[in-house]
């Protein structure tokens, strides 16, 4: 497996350095045979109904909509679980002592860090700047609130991705959505449903593999290290391709090696990465002390009497669930991946 990716890497940069002048019309390229592909399930899977409220026409996502209440319903079918198996949670999370006759190939420490290395940073930070933008102050408190209902989705599916998972003779294990939606509702009786939900998952995750899960990640990782080494003066200035191409490098020699090998990278950088995320929030927070009693004003102002500038009150509302969706992945499906192999 080692050979076959060093090969591919070496044609890929071979390629690459063959049509360097020609780069950017290659990248054209693609996208423009792509692109029909994309919008056309954009505008099925993103589906938005458009109303006004106050005169101001806020367009509501269909998805979105489904995730929330999908949120609300579970947390109270499972009784608040997003809060009462806080304490459980942390627990197991941080045991230590494993048993070795149990099936899987992680722990939940690692599965928990391998599962968070994609969603802190990506939506957290500029997700919420997002939402602040373009809903106002006041959708920071409706981010936080469906974030908080979010956690009970986030069980209930990382729950399913476990309890359906496949263990094989090698004791390696193959789990997530696209399992649970083929062999729980073949359960219910609804193999053909399932079967297709199934793979039409499968095929949206490799899609958002390559868009959200690699390309916006590598491009702010991008725009960031050129800011950082001189802007406009930096060697890496108008070669993207090459900052992508030693990234796809460094992270395909994290998952070649599967779970196992993931999870032990992520296990050391994400408590690090995390670490250093919530010390530099609180230093800026306490270096702009005198403002916080400023910012929770605006928060809960503009959270129930909103600006009609952003949309009113449900333009606000729209647009902190649309960012708390993204940021957290509750009903997205990454997750249960992870945590299907503990």
């Amino acid at each position: 497996m080692k050979n076959i990716y060093i090969t591919t890497l070496a044609v890929i940069a071979g390629f690459c350095l063959i049509f360097w002048d020609n780069l950017e019309g290659i990248d054209e390229a693609i996208n423009g045979l792509f692109a029909p592909v994309t919008e056309v399930v954009q505008s099925i899977v993103f589906y938005s109904f458009k109303t006004n409220v106050n005169d101001i026409e806020t367009s509501v996502p269909v998805v979105v909509v489904w995730l929330i209440l999908t949120a609300i319903i579970l947390t109270f079918q499972f009784r608040f679980i997003n809060f009462t198996g806080f304490k459980q949670a942390i627990r197991l999370a941080f045991t230590k002592k494993v048993d070795r006759n149990a099936k899987g190939e992680v722990s939940h420490f690692q599965a928990l860090t391998a599962a968070l290395s994609g969603t802190v940073g990506l939506g957290n930070i500029a997700g919420v700047a997002v939402a602040i933008s373009m809903g106002g102050p006041g959708a920071t408190f409706w981010m936080i609130l469906a974030a908080l209902f979010g956690m009970a989705t986030k069980f209930v599916e990382c729950s399913l991705g476990h309890k359906y998972r496949i263990v094989k003779k090698d004791g390696s294990t193959s789990g997530g959505a696209m399992y649970y939606l083929s062999r729980g509702l073949k359960e219910e009786g609804y193999p053909k449903l399932g079967k297709f939900l199934a793979y039409f998952f499968a095929v949206m995750c490799i899609g958002g593999a390559f868009g959200a899960g690699n390309m916006f990640q590598s491009n702010q990782a991008y725009l960031q290290f050129v800011n950082a080494t001189g802007g406009e003066a930096s060697f890496f200035y108008e070669k993207g391709w090459l900052f992508g191409l030693i990234l796809s490098i460094v992270v395909g020699f994290v998952i070649i090696g599967g779970i196992k090998s993931i999870a032990r990278v992520t296990e050391k950088v994400v408590p690090f990465m995390g670490g250093m995320y919530v010390l530099t929030a609180l230093v800026i927070i306490l270096s702009n002390y005198d403002k916080i009693p400023f910012a929770f004003e605006s928060i809960f102002y503009g959270a129930f009497t909103p600006d009609a500038a952003y949309g009113g009150l449900l333009g606000v509302i729209v647009w902190g669930f649309i960012r708390a969706t993204f940021s957290n992945e509750a009903g997205i499906g990454s997750a249960p991946i992870a945590y299907s192999a503990v």
